[in-house]
């Protein structure tokens, strides 16, 4: 009976130390959420880094310049270490903008189309390329067309999907017509690519991204055309041939030296332990990078600012990395993973924004296979603290800069915002300071900073 009876109260002694430890982190991550709703600075580094620095293609003069940014805003937070890390990345150049003409329409006459050339595009020459129109709804497609494709203009036209709730499933699902279609396109012997933009928004904005051409195939011209226009193209080609003459002015130049921003503050009781925050400091050279990734950077810094201004020194060492080059190559990630996974560190954890600066919905997360079940059931035991701010932490993968740290088994994160508006913004000329909400910006800082603190005050 003694027996029992002391059991039974050190369990409600555990019980009450486990209550007492939550209300004190629920008191922290109030307090961390007042901080930077009330004090935050993401959204002034936005505006600088957007309209002072703006566009930010790797290899330009802008990704420079936001390079000596990052350099000085890390500076002056404080960091215990500030540093660069070189990278070699692509320098592409987009050149005139790019323009597409229906030449030959009995029903129209001549048109001239919304399209922006993609990044990695070939050039032209002076008086374009011009070609039959070949509309196509998959790479599969082109192929089975085979030698049928050669001295056309091939039409990606498959749309993301509008039935799928996540717009990144979408996006996903669609893509790889704009990453790998010209370049099939072009190994038949087509002369040009039209693609369709990848957003589910009908409009007269066309949007860019990457396209590859390997394996030593010459690049096409290739553009991406808007919405409206990719449908009625569609439209007239149901009733009559057209021709398109396509003109892009771009080049590949040699790679150049870049370089990822690093700064860090050492954990205090576990400085070998390293929790990661970061966004990717390059943009496409169309706006301003806003949604993708200004957002991204200045919230991860965000996070360290919090632990500044409210006094915390970490356990754990955190560190906040701006990745060179994600857009159009990956060599930052890559640089970053070599050197750390060289030093045999360990990251507990990483987590990455780079899904826009809208309304944070949780996060997603992966890791190497052996630790993932363990760690995120680690994880979720946190979302009682978390679900008071509309977050949850579940599967779905963590972010292409990040990704590579799998093999350091520390759980990756991919910060969840509200997708639905995402792509109206992604790799387009209105991807803009003024299309970022200054509160939801700041409680995707807020989310991150709450989860960091978590983490390094109770490990992973």
């Amino acid at each position: 009976m003694k027996n029992t009876l002391l059991v039974i109260l050190l369990i409600l002694v555990a019980f009450q130390c486990l209550q007492a430890q939550d209300d004190e982190d629920a008191f922290k991550i109030r307090e961390i959420y007042d901080q930077v709703l009330t004090e935050g600075k993401c959204y002034s580094w936005l505006e600088y880094m957007t309209k002072t620095v703006g566009p930010r293609l790797s290899g330009s003069p802008g990704a420079a310049a936001a390079v000596e940014f990052g350099n000085q805003a890390f500076e002056a937070m404080g960091f215990d270490s500030v540093w660069l890390q070189p990278c070699m990345v692509p320098h592409w150049e987009r050149g005139k903008p790019a323009s597409a003409r229906i030449v030959n329409s009995s029903i129209i006459g001549t048109k001239d189309l919304e399209v922006i050339a993609l990044g990695g595009s070939g050039k032209s020459g002076s008086i374009g390329v011009s070609g039959e129109v070949i509309e196509v709804k998959s790479i599969d497609e082109v192929k089975e067309l085979g030698a049928k494709v050669k001295g056309k203009v091939v039409f990606f036209n498959r749309p993301m999907d509008p039935k799928q709730i996540k717009t990144f499933s979408a996006y996903g699902g669609a893509v790889d017509q704009r990453v790998h279609g010209p370049r099939e396109a072009a190994a038949l012997g087509a002369v040009g690519s039209i693609v369709r933009s990848m957003t589910t928004r009908i409009d007269d904005i066309p949007h860019s991204g990457v396209t590859y051409f390997k394996d030593g195939i010459q690049p096409i011209p290739a553009v991406a055309i808007s919405t409206n226009d990719a449908n009625m193209l569609s439209d007239l080609l149901k009733s009559e041939k057209i021709r398109v003459n396509v003109q892009t002015d771009c080049k590949w130049l040699e790679d150049k030296l870049s370089y990822n921003v690093i700064g860090e503050i050492r954990g205090a009781t576990h400085p070998n332990e390293i929790i990661l925050v970061g966004g990717h400091l390059d943009s496409w050279d169309v706006a301003e990078g806003a949604h993708d990734d200004g957002a991204g950077c200045v919230q991860s810094l965000e996070v360290i600012n919090v632990f500044k201004e409210l006094g915390i020194r970490p356990n754990r060492t955190l560190r906040c990395v701006w990745f060179m080059n994600e857009e159009n190559g990956q060599a930052g990630a890559i640089a970053y993973a070599d050197w750390s996974n060289g030093l045999n560190e360990r990251h507990i954890a990483a987590i990455e924004s780079d899904r826009g600066g809208f309304t944070p919905r949780g996060f997603t997360t992966e890791a190497d296979d052996s630790v993932y079940k363990e760690k995120l059931k680690l994880a979720k035991r946190w979302e009682p603290l978390l679900t008071p701010y509309g977050l949850t932490i579940g599967t779905g993968g963590s972010g292409a800069d990040v990704t590579r740290l799998k093999p350091q088994k520390g759980l990756l994160f991919g910060l969840r915002p509200d997708s639905q508006r995402y792509f109206d913004y992604h790799h387009a000329r209105n991807d803009v300071f003024e299309n970022v909400n200054r509160r939801e910006l700041e409680l995707g800082a807020a989310a991150m900073s709450a989860l960091v603190y978590l983490i390094d005050r109770h490990g992973l």
